[in-house]
């Protein structure tokens, strides 16, 4: 074999291993450029996932708050409730005070029995059927 024919086998090999080497290279390239799309896309999504975590919270935190408000206007309004109840009592000691036709003190009723008129929910609503009742018991 001459020179020239080993000289130019060589640098056809010299070139075909520096194409592969090449071909190798772009080829790792677009991998590497699809695997960077997939992160910004996986990126992207997360912070899709976030945002609206992040609007579920502060709806949740809202609800929670609006609660709080709620559970307090009832604690306040059961405070009046109570107040007016105590109110209506004294009204109906004082109106039994005044009555000339009750005898004996307002006090001397069981307490369960004015606890049962004047509990929550729980006054009739018919006064005067309870008056005519409290009537027949002092006969």
């Amino acid at each position: 074999m001459s020179t020239g024919l080993i000289i130019a086998i060589i640098v056809v090999a010299l070139i075909l291993v520096a194409a592969l080497v090449l071909i190798g290279r772009k080829g790792r390239e677009r991998r590497r450029e699809t695997k960077r799309h997939e992160a910004r896309e996986i990126r992207r999504e997360a912070d899709v996932r976030t945002a609206r975590a992040d609007k579920v919270g502060a709806e949740a935190d809202e609800r929670a708050a609006r609660a709080r408000r709620e559970e307090a206007v009832a604690r306040e309004q059961s405070a009046r409730a109570e107040e007016h109840r105590r109110e209506a009592e004294q009204h109906h000691v004082r109106a039994h005070d005044v009555d000339p036709d009750t005898k004996g003190d307002y006090g001397d009723q069981d307490e369960s029995e004015r606890e049962g008129r004047f509990a929550r929910g729980g006054r009739s609503d018919d006064v005067e059927a309870v008056r005519r009742e409290e009537v027949r018991q002092r006969r």
